[in-house]
């Protein structure tokens, strides 16, 4: 959100008004995969830092060709890192990890994916196929959890599909679908 219209935004009277202002500009990116058009509003308010660091990712062309290299059904599909080849995208400084900002990983969140260290994040990102309140900050069990930015508002369909794919071990990669599921492009969509 622009400064200015920020500030257009606290001169509008009434706090419906200002939220719906707010809403209204809400970044949306869209992941056109070989199953189908996954959509995910984004929450910059809550999770600058993880908001900025994915959109900066899609607007490099990063995501586009990586796979969803870790499946896991009734927990999460995970990706963003790995071409088909299965060679890791080289990636940018990880950034800080914001995950007490109150988003939570339910059905349809999207998170960032990170190592054991809490800010280790860098371009992989998780979507939570059930409600996972395991990973949430004030569960986890190194209290730490993992930060939410985001919402599929579109394509829930296309997610349980992929959830669904027969997974193998192939190397270093234990949850790996047995056929191939690509990010074709990632896009910032215009706001409306």
């Amino acid at each position: 959100m622009t400064q200015e219209f920020k500030r257009f935004c606290s001169l509008l009277i009434g706090s419906a008004l200002a939220l719906s202002c707010s809403l209204s500009l809400a970044q949306v990116v869209k992941l056109s995969t070989n199953k189908g058009d996954i959509r995910i509003e984004l929450d910059a308010e809550k999770a600058p830092k993880s908001v900025a660091n994915f959109v900066q990712y899609v607007k490099a062309g990063h995501y586009n060709g990586t796979i969803f290299h870790r499946v896991i059904d009734g927990f999460m599909i995970q990706g963003g890192g790995f071409t088909q080849k299965l060679e890791q995208k080289p990636v940018r400084a990880p950034i800080p990890l914001e995950s007490t900002n109150g988003l939570k990983n339910v059905r349809g969140s999207i998170a960032m994916a990170r190592t054991m260290v809490p800010d280790s994040a860098t371009s992989q990102f998780f979507i939570n196929v059930q409600d996972n309140p395991g990973l949430d900050a004030e569960n986890a069990r190194d209290g730490r959890g993992y930060a939410v930015f985001g919402q599929v508002i579109e394509g829930m369909d296309v997610v349980d599909k992929i959830r669904a794919i027969p997974t193998q071990a192939m190397g270093m990669h234990q949850n790996l679908p047995t056929e191939p599921v690509i990010i074709n492009k990632a896009i910032v969509e215009p706001k409306k």
